[in-house]
């Protein structure tokens, strides 16, 4: 899984095999927090908060079955930020939509067609044989061939390719 965490900044845990046990993992946090997670031969985790005078010590524990364990393991996972994700439900689509020899826009800039205020959607990028232009300004020329890449809702990005079209 990617996380977006650059190798320098994740921690190194420690390992340490204990006999007739299992395994424990230590982390020192860059806070100076000492925590370990105690893997049991017979499976059962446990989760444990040390001393920071002695790493030795442990202060407390947390018992952990196995759906616990994946739970916890999930909600530390850091997650890619998806900026259109949402706790509102948002229905944005994405569509390519070219500009041919039939479109009032071929040879014209992006600031003639006013699309974001006439349909509330982005063009967001301009593909072209020679390569992409992304976030094009409103001086952007467009030429026969091109491929606009279209933000919005569903209604807004049809507004675009009418628009675009002629329609």
């Amino acid at each position: 899984m990617k996380t977006g965490i650059t190798m320098d900044q994740q921690a190194h845990p420690t390992k340490t095999t204990l006999p007739g046990i299992g395994i424990r993992y230590d982390l020192v946090t860059t806070g100076g927090k000492h925590v370990s997670i105690v893997v049991r031969n017979d499976g059962r985790r446990f989760l444990g908060f040390h001393d920071p005078e002695d790493d030795d010590a442990c202060t407390n524990t947390v018992p952990l079955d196995p759906g616990e364990a994946i739970a916890l393991a999930n909600l530390l996972i850091p997650e890619q930020l998806d900026p259109v994700r949402n706790e509102i439900e948002i229905d944005l689509v994405t569509e390519h939509i070219p500009i041919t020899a039939k479109s009032p826009y071929w040879g014209r800039t992006l600031g003639d067609t006013q699309a974001r205020s006439r349909t509330g959607a982005s063009i967001v990028a301009v593909l072209r044989r020679t390569g992409a232009t992304p976030s094009p300004t409103p001086d952007f020329r467009f030429a026969t061939g091109d491929t606009l890449v279209v933000v919005g809702t569903r209604e807004g990005v049809d507004a675009v390719a009418d628009l675009i079209a002629g329609g």
